[in-house]
């Protein structure tokens, strides 16, 4: 269909794609003209992939750039059944959602750059996956290994409640996360939630099993454009700095948005794809965006 709240016309395509042997939802946003590039974006925990449309629709419109978004295994629009018989883990979602999204987009979108754009979990597992050389440009927006003991207070009081409070107890007790009464997001499967409290409360985050569940870091070297926001009390600065463990130095460059530059009072871990922070928008992607 054609989505005329853009400054062009755009083509906005739900699609499916198979990620194992599950089915995954997802949306591509055409330009009205051939794309200089195709983006993929991979969201953030709990966070679904409608939330995304806004900034997916600039990019389009705005950009020339193709973006698919799509929602992970047993969460959104790509969940079948009830929430707490899902089978997906947070690996799941990193190792396999993500780079059958990018099979997916490779497909319908051939012969031009292929990106991609990490938020939070969308960026942190992406040196460790297969079939990466042929990426061009990486964005990891407020991504990166955090523990708990990174966040600033109050914020610090909150993580700790998520991981050793309430939560555990509502996720043992339910059998998932309910992250919609929760005020969180998305439901989340156990396994996923069970996963990233696990890694989130080690100060070694998940290294300990990388070489054994989780694949050694093989970054070809494309340039990464690591972006922090200067409020983001969930992934402060330095633990998006850590990237750099698995991408290599060399390959990444750092950037710290501070919302009030672009004239916004906030935008903290999760809001600045919102559309009323647009003006944050270009500066995500910096020397990529065309002014």
């Amino acid at each position: 269909m054609l989505d005329a709240n853009s400054s062009d016309l755009i083509q906005v395509v739900p699609v499916t794609f198979p990620s194992g042997s599950t089915e995954l939802s997802g949306t591509l946003f055409l330009p009205s003209g051939p794309p200089r590039a195709a983006l993929v974006l991979n969201g953030a925990t709990g966070v679904p992939q409608r939330f995304y449309r806004h900034f997916a629709r600039w990019l389009a419109s705005d950009q020339k750039i193709a973006c698919l978004t799509f929602d992970y295994d047993g969460m959104g629009t790509s969940a079948t059944g009830h929430v707490r018989d899902s089978h997906a883990t947070m690996l799941n979602w990193a190792l396999r959602d993500q780079p059958a999204a990018r099979a997916a987009l490779r497909d319908r979108i051939p012969g031009v750059p292929l990106w991609v754009l990490g938020h939070s979990l969308g960026a942190m597992l992406l040196p460790m996956q297969d079939d990466i050389d042929d990426i061009e440009h990486v964005f990891a927006v407020a991504s990166g290994y955090v523990h708990h003991s990174d966040h600033p207070w109050p914020y610090q009081g909150l993580a700790r409640l998520f991981w050793f409070g309430h939560a555990p107890l509502i996720a043992g007790a339910l059998g998932y996360l309910p992250g919609k009464r929760l005020g969180f997001g998305e439901d989340l499967p156990p396994g996923v939630y069970w996963e990233w409290r696990k890694w989130c409360t080690s100060k070694s985050f998940f290294w300990p099993d990388v070489g054994d569940t989780i694949p050694k870091p093989k970054w070809t070297g494309a340039p990464v454009r690591l972006v922090s926001f200067a409020d983001d009390s969930m992934m402060p600065s330095r633990c998006t700095w850590r990237l750099e463990r698995s991408f290599g130095a060399e390959a990444c460059s750092r950037v710290v948005l501070d919302p009030s530059d672009a004239g916004l009072s906030s935008v903290g871990h999760v809001a600045g794809f919102a559309p009323q922070n647009a003006a944050i928008w270009p500066h995500m992607l910096g020397e990529a965006v065309c002014i």
